[in-house]
């Protein structure tokens, strides 16, 4: 009987050690996302055509902060300086919450989506869907993205705004390591 106490004692206490190590498919997908940290460069297309963004080079820095609990994403178009009162510079926060891989997009629009975003089977895609909305909506908003990883060099990023009317506008940003 001692026998059976101690071996159900320890099967137990395997069980919650197993399960507290193991990575959600959550945490999964942010690990993933957080090996993009770094500084971009591209081209950035847009569709329907946009006449002041269409063919513009872009930069996006990515950097992993709050201890790894975090990842920043800075978008700027390319030269030009750090002066948000002047120039668009939306910056996007990627965590975990629960078991919800979370974006909050700080958009130029003066709003906040939330997506929740999911990993592909094969590891190479992020998918996020929209959520809700903090702030006005008078200028729309960002309501879809999708990273797709090409290699530790190279990624796509591919935002869906939706315009007033919901209207959809998408960017397509195919983005390249520098440092």
């Amino acid at each position: 009987m001692k026998s059976l106490c101690r071996a159900l004692f320890f099967a137990a206490v395997m069980a919650v050690c197993t399960a507290a190590f193991a990575q959600s498919d959550s945490q999964k997908a942010f690990d993933q996302l957080k090996t993009l940290a770094g500084t971009w460069q591209g081209q950035a297309t847009m569709t329907p055509a946009d006449l002041d963004m269409g063919g513009a080079k872009l930069q996006v820095t990515m950097r992993v902060t709050s201890r790894g609990n975090a990842l920043v994403h800075e978008m700027q178009e390319s030269g030009t300086p750090l002066d948000a009162s002047k120039y668009d510079h939306p910056v996007t926060m990627f965590y975990v919450d629960g078991d919800r891989l979370t974006l909050v997009h700080y958009c130029d629009a003066g709003n906040r989506p939330r997506m929740a975003g999911k990993l592909s089977p094969d590891g190479k895609t992020l998918e996020f869907n929209f959520v809700d909305l903090s702030g006005g909506n008078e200028k729309g908003h960002m309501y879809h993205a999708v990273f797709t990883l090409i290699d530790a060099n190279h990624h796509t990023e591919d935002w869906t705004y939706l315009m007033p009317g919901d209207k959809p506008m998408h960017a397509h940003m195919d983005l390249r390591l520098t440092k």
